[in-house]
């Protein structure tokens, strides 16, 4: 589900994961590989991304439409995943992104965060977790990320087989 479609989750449906993180500025795409791993995930889950394929940056009301979307996603999602990947700091250091991990954390929500060496703000992404929940791992690649999502549906002590 991408954004700027609505979720309507049914009873029946999978569980389902927010892609939370950084956009603008990033050194590469990530978004797409997400997608394609928790897609081809032995664990069915639904995938709610706001990385549109097309972003109408001339449209005034495109930005109030994006944030309103992701926050209703954002506490809609069963797990947020949370990918802060090297980004120029010159661009940006993805202020709305880190908001968002405060808030999931304040919230106490289910999350699973990951931080590139090379994201400016990487050490405070480490802080912020510790103060809020000690033990929390914070991994360093995307594909540390999308295991230990997928791995957070599985049932304790299933094995892949």
């Amino acid at each position: 589900m991408e954004a700027p479609t609505y979720y309507r989750p049914q009873p029946q449906d999978p569980p389902s994961v927010f892609l939370a993180g950084g956009i603008t500025g990033i050194a590469e795409p990530w978004h797409q590989r997400a997608v394609t791993v928790l897609g081809s995930s032995p664990v069915e889950l639904v995938v709610l991304n706001p990385n549109r394929a097309r972003f109408p940056i001339e449209d005034p009301g495109a930005a109030w439409e994006q944030v309103s979307w992701e926050q209703h996603h954002l506490r809609l999602a069963d797990r947020t995943l949370f990918w802060f990947p090297r980004s120029d700091p010159a661009i940006s250091t993805q202020p709305i992104a880190m908001f968002e991990l405060g808030q999931a954390l304040g919230e106490s929500r289910e999350i699973v965060v990951g931080a590139a060496p090379g994201y400016p703000r990487e050490a405070d992404v480490h802080m912020l977790c510790q103060l809020a929940r000690p033990g929390l791992p914070v991994y360093s690649t995307l594909d540390d990320v999308l295991t230990a999502v997928i791995a957070s549906f599985e049932p304790r002590g299933a094995t892949n087989q």
